[in-house]
């Protein structure tokens, strides 16, 4: 049996998770087959969409815990540890359990090809998200929440079982998987709407929600569209910088809520969540309605407007794995709102197939000083071609150790740093604080 570094060694050694994505279902069906169909032995709740899913995701997965029910988590990508894409309850999968279902998946895949039953071995994600349908299938969850990793029609994920889908707002992403139109990227989300199965629907731009419903309607799947909060309201307090709440009334009863996550867009991913709680209720789940504005209190995701501090002394930063358009007018607002009146240097890091130079218009003009520098991923942009899309001075790192610790020497404590660019910067100075704080 591989132990956990073995067993990464060779997920990895399938090639890079995005330049080596295998879009379609043939794979994961034969593997799920071979292997008594896991994920046939829990009902889902499954999330699509550009911005937010993970969030979305997140807050539902609080409230299913709130509510006392045994639920799963499968999200991507990571930030610091391949388990943390895997969770029952709040606890991570073990190195041990991982590595264990990662050498049942890796002998399965192997074993179809000598067969002739596949022509080479799954993908990475592929094998990584059966490896979170056996563990959910092995600790007997009452419930799993499942991120797509990428579109939805021919994610991995979409072979699951759901009793309620949701899409959250579709904006430009991988264009090149998933279509140059909102039409187009949108009829592939909506491709895990299911025949019958409720579907909620987050705010779409008009073409976007033409294709949804399109899909909804052939399908006869119900539409739960999201309405508009009242009562928004900042909260008070450093601590509490970027945090909101808000009344809401859906189609069960009203709710009085207060986030947990930073930014007003969480409003948005929290307002999906309370749907799918409600049309969990529906589905017989036993989730009050006190228990899902406590989850929605309680939801973490990392990451995702993150506040740390390396040391008192210096200024905190601002983590936000902002990797496209619509994250980076998200980031851009939340920054205008919060930190107008303060030095900010940005530490902007990015995948090279990524709209780099749109991210750059509205990142870099918050900021007194940016700094570029390149992510440890084949894919990374070079930090010289980042500099090229903005008409200012940008200082160019190559290393993410030397990047922060030149933010932290030129911004005064008062200040702030934002990481931003992409969930792999986020993750790589994640792990930086960590060793440093130990």
């Amino acid at each position: 049996m591989m132990n956990i570094e073995e067993a990464i060694k060779y997920l990895y050694s399938l090639g890079n998770e995005a330049l080596a994505m295998k879009l379609g279902l043939d794979s994961i069906h034969a593997l799920a087959r071979a292997l008594d169909d896991p994920q046939k032995k829990f009902p889902a709740i499954h999330i699509a969409g550009t911005n937010g899913k993970g969030s979305t995701a997140a807050m539902t997965a609080s409230i299913l815990r709130a509510a006392g029910l045994r639920a799963g988590l499968y999200t991507s990508p990571h930030l610091i540890s391949i388990t943390e894409r895997i969770r029952v309850g709040q606890e991570e999968i073990t190195p041990e359990d991982f590595a264990r279902l990662a050498t049942e998946v890796r002998a399965t895949g192997e074993r179809l090809v000598a067969e002739g039953v596949l022509p080479a071995p799954p993908t990475f994600f592929e094998q990584v998200t059966m490896i979170g349908f056996l563990y959910f299938a092995e600790k007997q969850v009452d419930l799993a929440v499942l991120e797509v990793g990428l579109g939805g029609r021919l994610d991995a994920t979409n072979i699951c079982e759901p009793v309620v889908t949701a899409i959250t707002p579709v904006g430009y992403d991988h264009q090149q998987y998933l279509g140059d139109t909102l039409s187009s990227i949108a009829g592939e989300k909506a491709g895990i709407v299911k025949p019958g199965v409720p579907v909620v629907i987050a705010p779409q731009h008009d073409e976007a929600m033409k294709a949804i419903i399109a899909r909804c309607e052939e399908l006869n799947a119900p539409m739960i569209e999201t309405s508009r909060p009242f009562d928004v309201e900042a909260a008070n307090g450093a601590e509490d910088i970027g945090r909101y709440s808000f009344r809401y009334r859906a189609l069960r009863d009203e709710y009085a809520a207060r986030l947990n996550l930073r930014g007003k867009h969480q409003i948005t991913n929290a307002l999906t969540a309370i749907h799918i709680a409600e049309q969990l209720q529906d589905a017989g789940f036993d989730i009050p309605s006190p228990v899902i504005t406590e989850g929605l209190s309680k939801a973490e995701w990392p990451g995702r407007l993150e506040m740390v501090r390396v040391s008192p002394s210096q200024a905190p930063l601002l983590l936000d794995g902002a990797h496209n358009e619509a994250g980076a007018r998200v980031l851009r607002d939340f920054l205008d709102e919060h930190f107008s009146s303060v030095p900010i240097t940005i530490i902007f890091g990015a995948m090279a197939d990524k709209a780099i130079s749109e991210m750059s218009g509205i990142l870099f003009p918050a900021a007194r000083q940016v700094i570029a520098t390149r992510i440890a991923s084949p894919r990374a942009a070079d930090p010289r071609a980042i500099a090229e899309t903005t008409h200012r001075d940008v200082i160019r790192i190559e290393n993410v150790s030397e990047a922060l610790d030149e933010a932290l020497r030129i911004t005064p404590q008062h200040g702030l740093i934002c990481v931003c660019g992409s969930l792999f910067l986020v993750g790589e100075i994640k792990q930086l604080v960590r060793y440093r704080e130990r």
